[in-house]
């Protein structure tokens, strides 16, 4: 089991939490994690690059001059790689990068990356963060009450737009719902922000029915 603290706002603790390592699957598989961060970022490339080839330059078919009795070395014709204005050689196309896994794995790799953020004490839990209105500074003075000063992903059990809003202006640091959660952002932060009633809709996810 995993001890974790809840604090309030002004970085207070109110509570205690506790967190069966069983429910995420009792282990980090990281061959899994790392599978599943590599298929995140390909599937964020964008393949849209394009070079010409020799096929698509413009130029005439007919060889430069003949191939013996010049004295120089043999040529082709000018839309050749060798030569200035030519196409390229080995010409880059535009290509899909994207990877697949499937859905249980996908899940597997989420819980092992926030089970490995867990036992680095790398995860917040926070007893709310309801805002009446957009409050970039707010929020910002949460974080600094809970000091948490690296990259951080806000995991909340529903979309908040106030929130979202607190939040777009604070550099490395992203919210997501618990459903949206996923190995390649998990990764990519340093610390984790949960609020209690996300973390409670995370662990108890199987019961209501995991989509």
């Amino acid at each position: 089991m995993i001890e974790l603290s809840v604090y309030n706002r002004s970085g207070q603790e109110v509570e205690k939490l506790s967190v069966d390592e069983k429910v995420l699957g009792g282990a980090v598989r990281y061959a899994l994690l790392k599978q599943a961060v590599v298929m995140y970022h390909a599937n964020r490339r964008v393949g849209t690059v394009k070079t010409k080839g020799r096929s698509e330059v413009a130029g005439s078919d007919k060889k430069l001059f003949r191939q013996k009795g010049t004295g120089n070395a043999r040529v082709g014709n000018r839309r050749t790689g060798k030569r200035v204005g030519g196409g390229m050689t080995f010409a880059k196309v535009p290509r899909d990068f994207r990877q697949a896994m499937p859905r249980k794995q996908r899940r597997l790799a989420r819980d092992s990356a926030v089970l490995a953020k867990l036992r680095k004490n790398h995860v917040v839990v926070v007893d709310g963060l309801g805002f009446d209105k957009p409050r970039t500074k707010e929020f910002a003075s949460v974080l600094k009450s809970l000091k948490i000063d690296r990259s951080c992903l806000v995991a909340v059990k529903e979309y908040d737009q106030n929130l979202y809003k607190s939040v777009r202006n604070v550099q490395k640091v992203d919210v997501l719902p618990v459903a949206d959660l996923n190995a390649g952002d998990i990764c990519t932060h340093q610390r984790m922000l949960f609020t209690k009633d996300a973390l409670m809709a995370f662990l108890n996810r199987d019961a209501a029915g995991e989509s």
